[in-house]
């Protein structure tokens, strides 16, 4: 009966591998958003390139689903596993979104500090990457999510202040426009590594 029963519900562990794949795809996301800004050239292939990993996110996300959908036996709540995985998806939606419209507003020069909230945005996805690393043991998951606080509220004011200084610099609307835009889902996207961290926060305070 037991054997029977193993091949009808999954393994419970196969949840913590597929976590971990899509925590090291959104780092390599963000690893890729910064290699963009600081070689800014060819940048649709850059971009393209960005959007392959964001469709490999897709594909992860939508696995991981489904097997929630088939399994009887979760590792912890379903809603749980549920809002972490569109979580860490909307991380790399975010990144996707900010290398297209680099592409589609047709920069040509990165404004100055832009790759430094690239950079923390970065340092926060590989903060999520060894966070969902333990997560089956909750080893250090709670020094992870502070370091991801911080980060965002480092990107928080590093975005503040780029924004200040468009308005400040920059005269032509339009530039101010798509500038702004890009600015801000960058942060956005380091916003949603928090998001992360708050599920993440969550799974150990029920497991507790």
């Amino acid at each position: 009966m037991s054997g029977l029963l193993s091949r009808v519900l999954p393994r419970e562990k196969s949840f913590f591998k597929m976590f971990q794949q899509q925590a090291e795809n959104i780092h390599e996301g963000a690893q890729a958003i910064v290699a963009m800004l600081e070689n800014f050239t060819d940048a649709a292939i850059q971009a393209e390139n960005i959007k392959t990993i964001e469709h490999r996110g897709d594909t992860l996300t939508h696995d991981l689903m489904t097997r929630l959908n088939q399994t009887f036996i979760t590792p912890f709540d379903r809603e749980d596993i549920h809002a972490l995985s569109s979580k860490m998806d909307d991380v790399l939606d975010l990144i996707d979104a900010a290398a297209s419209r680099l592409v589609t507003y047709h920069v040509n020069t990165i404004r100055p500090g832009v790759l430094d909230l690239a950079r923390t945005l970065a340092l926060a996805t590989e903060e999520v990457k060894s966070a969902v690393g333990v997560l089956e043991k909750h080893d250090s998951i709670s020094a992870h999510c502070i370091e991801i606080n911080r980060l965002e509220n480092e990107a928080d004011r590093i975005c503040r202040a780029l924004i200040g200084r468009l308005f400040e610099e920059e005269k032509d609307p339009v530039q101010i426009i798509k500038w702004k835009e890009i600015i801000e889902t960058l942060e956005t996207a380091t916003d949603k590594c928090e998001d992360v961290a708050n599920v993440l926060d969550t799974v150990i305070l029920k497991s507790t």
